[in-house]
C-alpha cells in the first residue's frame, strides 16, 4: 500500500514538471508567433518600397530617413538596400518557421507524456478504489 502512495507521489510530481515544461514550451510558441508577425509586416513594407522604387525614373531623387534627417540617397543603392532587407527578412521568417515546426513536434510529444502519466494515475487510482 506504501508502495503506490509513493508511486503516486512520484507521478504527480512528474506530471507537474512535464506540465511546467509544456507551459514553458507554449509561452516560447507564443513569442515565436509575435517576431514572426512583425517580420511579416516588415516584409510587406519593404516589397511595397521595392514596387514604389520600381516605378521611379533612373534620374528620381530618393531620400533616406536617418534619424531626423532626409538623406540623399542614389536609386541603385536604395534599390540593393530593400533588396537585401527582403532577402533578410524572408532567411529570419524561414528560420523562425523551422524553429516553429520544432517547438510544435516537442509541444506534442510533451503532450502525450502528459497523457501517458494521467492514463498510470488513473490506473493506480482504480487500482486503490478497488482496495
Amino acid at each position: 500500500m506504501a508502495s503506490s502512495a509513493a508511486a503516486m507521489k512520484e507521478l504527480q510530481h512528474e506530471l507537474e514538471n512535464k506540465a511546467n515544461d509544456l507551459r514553458k514550451l507554449q509561452k516560447d510558441i507564443a513569442k515565436n508567433h509575435e517576431i514572426r508577425k512583425k517580420y511579416t509586416v516588415q516584409l510587406g513594407e519593404n516589397e511595397l518600397v521595392l514596387k514604389e522604387l520600381d516605378l521611379l525614373n533612373e534620374d528620381a531623387n530618393v531620400y533616406k530617413l536617418i534619424g531626423p534627417v532626409l538623406v540623399k540617397q542614389d536609386l541603385a543603392e536604395a534599390n540593393a538596400n530593400v533588396r537585401k532587407r527582403i532577402e533578410y527578412i524572408s532567411a529570419e521568417l524561414k528560420r523562425l518557421d523551422a524553429t516553429l515546426q520544432d517547438m510544435e513536434e516537442k509541444q506534442n510529444s510533451k503532450k502525450e507524456g502528459i497523457m501517458k502519466i494521467q492514463q498510470k494515475i488513473q490506473v493506480l487510482q482504480a487500482g486503490k478504489s478497488k482496495v
